[in-house]
């Protein structure tokens, strides 16, 4: 095994063995609202997206 593997196998096995001990706390308010405003925000580029390319469909044809 390589240096980097012993030492990633090492991390591991103390990661397994600390369990549910590792106390980083819940999940904050404001990165709940920038995952959902970053959802909202890739749906309404995807939908005009769609929009656009329904709309000019015909003339994106002849092109």
């Amino acid at each position: 095994m390589t240096k980097y593997a012993i030492r990633m196998s090492q991390w591991l096995k103390s990661r397994i063995e600390e369990g549910g001990h590792d106390d980083r706390g819940d999940i904050s308010i404001t990165t709940i609202i920038i995952w959902v405003a970053a959802v909202a925000g890739a749906i309404a580029i995807a939908g005009t997206i769609g929009l656009v390319i329904a709309r000019y469909n015909a003339n994106l044809a002849g092109i």
